[in-house]
């Protein structure tokens, strides 16, 4: 072998004259669980970072392909097992190759089923196909956390305002507790843990392992800039979470005056939050106390 990419983890190496009759069994391809696009701040270091992952390929859960983003340029949709893995990756990009990255909001793999029977696989929103959806599936975590007792009431809100659902409860001393939770991996892919040490003053522990996919009421969302969709802002959240994430997102980006579009949450048409700037705000002129309009 002269390629290193000509072998995988799991792999059973034998003997060339005594050939072992079998492979050894127990060995899987790992299947990545996050996306997220990676990106060079400086479009002219787009070849730098093709041949920095082609050298990180020996990271057999590495898994990436070319992606253009009309806001973002060229760069990458890269394949990950999770945040810590995703933190890594980047980081060590960063520092051993010398690139400045952005990457986008991590998300999950879902499988969308369309009302004709058709099906498809969504790495990244701006996949998500635009014909009338007949069942979303998203992948689902099985987790562990260890916390001490008096963060009990603060976790359980937390993991119910992520749409967890409670497998069990066990106090392994009188200050110590494990809670067992069923959750969306979309969910805690982005700041479920930071939330997590900090209502808990950063004593809990949380560890999780694949559980399978379920059904659930998902759409995606759109920020639009001046009437046109980002492809790098869009998401796919709960239903009952798009139309405040619109809002969240059409307040951070003030100077566009954007709109947010929640495509497919109502049935009869867009729902849209604007973002009105602030009186105080002044125009290209400088007169103070007129609203900014673009």
């Amino acid at each position: 072998m002269k390629d290193v990419r000509q072998s995988k983890v799991g792999d059973t190496v034998t003997n060339a004259h005594k050939p072992a009759t079998q492979a050894l069994e127990g060995y899987g391809d790992p299947k990545p669980m996050v996306f997220s696009g990676l990106y060079p701040i400086d479009g002219s270091d787009y070849p730098i970072l093709r041949d920095a992952l082609d050298r990180l390929v020996n990271d057999a859960a590495l898994v990436y392909e070319p992606e253009t983003s009309a806001a973002l340029g060229f760069g990458f949709r890269v394949g990950f097992l999770g945040l810590l893995h995703l933190e890594i990756v980047r980081e060590r990009l960063e520092r051993e190759f010398d690139l400045d990255l952005i990457s986008t909001l991590p998300s999950a793999v879902y499988e969308v089923t369309l009302d004709d029977g058709s099906q498809a696989v969504v790495t990244n929103p701006s996949e998500y196909p635009t014909g009338k959806v007949a069942e979303v599936r998203e992948p689902v975590v099985r987790a562990t956390i260890l916390a001490p007792s008096d963060y009990v009431g603060a976790i359980m809100e937390l993991c119910q305002t992520r749409r967890g659902v409670l497998r069990g409860m066990d106090y392994l001393s009188e200050d110590r507790v494990e809670m067992r939770y069923t959750l969306p991996l979309a969910e805690i892919v982005f700041d479920f843990f930071d939330m997590l040490k900090s209502r808990t003053r950063g004593y809990a522990s949380l560890d999780y392992e694949p559980d399978g996919d379920q059904v659930a009421d998902l759409v995606k969302v759109d920020i639009l800039l001046q009437g046109e969709g980002v492809d790098a802002f869009s998401t796919i959240v709960h239903k009952d979470k798009a139309y405040a994430y619109g809002v969240m997102m059409a307040g951070k980006a003030r100077k566009a005056h954007p709109q947010a579009a929640v495509r497919g949450a109502d049935p009869g048409g867009h729902r849209r939050a604007r973002h009105r700037p602030r009186d105080d705000q002044r125009d290209p002129q400088g007169r103070a106390g007129q609203v900014l309009r673009r």
